[in-house]
């Protein structure tokens, strides 16, 4: 046999066992082209008014380059220390290690540099695809046009070129310095099995439990109020993402085995073949893979908690803008009121107006708050808020010495919280009025010009705002002192009635306000990093669910003998096939369920920071991921039922 024979043998050979690997190849040279692309696109220009996106996509290109390197460098040391039999085997029929170096080095070429066109090409062909999806997201409105770049594929290919020669210079290292006996002990020296439960063992499956838990306690009661100081709250921080990942990392290394020894014991040692071949087999190797699986579930609760926050606040922003202008438009100025107003008239779209008079009174709250955060910028005894007359708002009734408060959002209320009942003081310039505090309600009855974006707004009877109009304090009150709310009758005609408003002011102006508007803002900055965040998490989810299918195509084709021992003593391939399915739901699902749990904690303890809704997108988010994650343990089960199958 020539050696080109031997080559292409080789090459069909490793194809066929590591497809996986090479679709994962051409599809992270085709999204890494398809992201330069982009960074290179004449549509990109369409984003420079309002927001980055070349610069965005250029950061989120290197990101990407860092999980493709580190996946095609773990990977291949994967596949080099299998092949280690056959190095060794090589070298005794008399080839020399550079021989050898060679041989490796021309199958790498051609597998490697055909993923690459292959990947290029596909990358450019879907390159309009994800543009398009870019600018529905983000609701830009722009033309995506196929567009080739000499300049991405000149990167592309550097880039790859450079992760090429990292792999052979590893190649090359480990070919030198294994001797021909010690590559046939590889094998069985780096896939180490714990034979048996240690004490020490078992107090690091304890410990890691107990980090774990910590902290996931300490992130639910974040913002609490029991962490009262920036460096107390910095803190908590730390402690919470280095208990989460050195638990994680005990986890793997003593839990899972305490946890199934625990069980083994309850069973008197008595297993049947199912249990044998899941449980036994993942308390002896999980130990091994420690490091890899915490590596795999940290940055998979990452992608997610990441998705899950960016996707809060992208589904969150009709609302959040709604809050905010309290209407579809607002103004401060019965001018620009009345001019608007007139505009819409003229195009015979039907709305209603309201106009609502505010002043700002420093109010006294420290008997309705508890604050959770010392070093914040308001002093509860003197904190300005707007106040408004109940006949502005027909709906609420207060009587002389009451009044309730409204529009207070959830990122202020886990600050500074405020008590359904009490005492609290309004002031003028001279006076003071006593006001006893009725409770809070979720309405946004005027805009965030008013409310600083969410101070709660104080609604008090007709002769006390009067009292307090006559006496406000100038040094603390707004340009204008009247708010003028504006609601289509015809949800139909808000894309119209925006256009006349941008026309009209522009969209950008504190003074006057387009839900519409700001609603867009809002999805285009967040779409871009959901976009970002998507591809990027995507990108990680299969690089990460190939590393664990190739683990255990190893784990596969080394039980194997066992598998035959247990064909020829009776044992169907079906009852086999069974045990390896709990094998996988364990392999697969541990890292995947331990991934949504910290990434449910870590959401749970800050969502009310960017937008009004959690469930829905984190839900949204969660299953789609699972989904996706589980299509690699099902191909792992396809494999070792070939396995099985090709056992007897």
């Amino acid at each position: 046999m020539s050696v080109k024979q031997l080559i292409f043998r080789n090459l069909k050979r490793n194809l066929k066992n590591y497809y996986l690997y090479v679709f994962a190849l051409i599809f992270s040279v085709a999204l890494y082209f398809a992201f330069v692309t982009l960074q290179y696109d004449p549509a990109m220009n369409e984003t420079k008014d309002s927001m980055k996106g070349a610069a965005a996509i250029k950061a989120a290109s290197v990101l990407l380059v860092a999980i493709v390197s580190v996946f095609l460098l773990y990977a291949n040391n994967i596949f080099i220390k299998r092949r280690s039999r056959e190095i060794g085997l090589f070298q005794l029929i008399g080839m020399t290690k550079s021989r050898i170096f060679n041989i490796l080095t021309a199958e790498n070429f051609i597998l490697y540099f055909g993923s690459l066109v292959i990947g290029t090409f596909i990358g450019f062909s879907v390159s309009r695809l994800i543009l398009m999806i870019l600018f529905k997201i983000t609701g830009i409105d722009a033309i995506a046009a196929l567009h080739f770049s000499t300049k991405a594929l000149i990167q592309t290919v550097v880039v790859f070129c450079v992760i090429y020669l990292l792999i052979m210079l590893m190649n090359y290292v480990f070919i030198k310095r294994q001797s021909i006996l010690s590559l046939f002990r590889v094998v069985s020296s780096t896939e180490g099995k714990v034979k048996k439960m240690s004490w020490a063992e078992i107090i690091i499956g304890i410990v890691g439990m107990i980090l774990i838990i910590s902290g996931y306690y300490i992130s639910s009661k974040l913002f609490s109020g029991d962490f009262t100081t920036m460096t107390e709250l910095f803190g908590a921080m730390i402690y919470i993402l280095g208990s989460v990942i050195i638990g994680t990392y005990l986890f793997y290394k003593g839990s899972v085995s305490f946890i199934f020894n625990v069980i083994r014991k309850k069973k008197n040692g008595y297993l049947n073949i199912n249990q044998v071949l899941s449980l036994s087999s993942i308390m002896f190797r999980m130990k091994s893979n420690a490091l890899l699986l915490t590596i795999i579930t940290t940055v998979s609760a990452l992608a997610i908690g990441l998705l899950s926050l960016s996707y809060i606040s992208y589904y969150s922003a009709e609302k959040m803008a709604e809050n905010q202008v309290a209407g579809d438009f607002s103004f401060v100025t019965t001018e620009d009121a009345a001019k608007f107003s007139k505009a819409l008239t003229a195009e015979n779209i039907p709305f209603s107006e309201k106009k609502i008079d505010v002043i700002q009174a420093d109010a006294n709250l420290k008997k309705i708050m508890d604050i959770n955060l010392e070093e914040i910028m308001f002093d509860p005894k003197a904190m300005t808020i707007p106040v408004i007359s109940n006949k502005d708002v027909p709906t609420i009734e207060v009587a002389e010495g009451e009044t309730i408060f409204t529009g207070y959002n959830d990122m202020l209320q886990k600050f500074m919280s405020l008590k359904d009942s009490g005492d609290i003081e309004l002031k003028g310039q001279n006076e003071v009025i006593p006001l006893k505090y009725l409770g809070l309600k979720r309405d946004f009855i005027i805009s965030g010009y008013f409310t600083n974006g969410g101070q709660p707004t104080a609604i008090v009877d007709q002769k006390v705002f009067e009292s307090l109009q006559q006496d406000v304090n100038p040094k603390i009150q707004k340009e204008s002192s009247v708010f003028v709310g504006m609601k289509l009758q015809d949800e139909a005609n808000l894309d119209k009635a925006n256009e006349i408003f941008v026309k009209m002011f522009g969209n950008e102006d504190r003074l006057k306000s387009s839900r519409l508007e700001i609603s867009n803002g809002q999805k285009q900055v967040m779409g871009l990093i959901m976009f970002i965040v998507g591809f990027l998490g995507l990108t990680f989810l299969i690089t990460s669910g190939c590393i664990l299918y190739f683990k255990q195509m190893g784990e596969g084709e080394e039980e194997k003998p066992n598998y035959t021992i247990l064909r020829k003593l009776g044992f169907t391939q079906g009852d086999l096939l069974k045990g390896i399915q709990a094998k996988q739901v364990f392999n697969f699902g541990i890292p995947l369920i331990v991934g949504l749990f910290h990434s449910y904690f870590a959401v749970q303890s800050g969502w009310f920071l960017f937008g009004t809704e959690v469930w829905t997108p984190m839900i949204i988010v969660m299953v789609i991921y699972t989904g996706l994650y589980s299509i690699f343990g099902i191909l792992s089960v396809l494999y070792y039922k070939k396995v099985i199958k090709e056992a007897l």
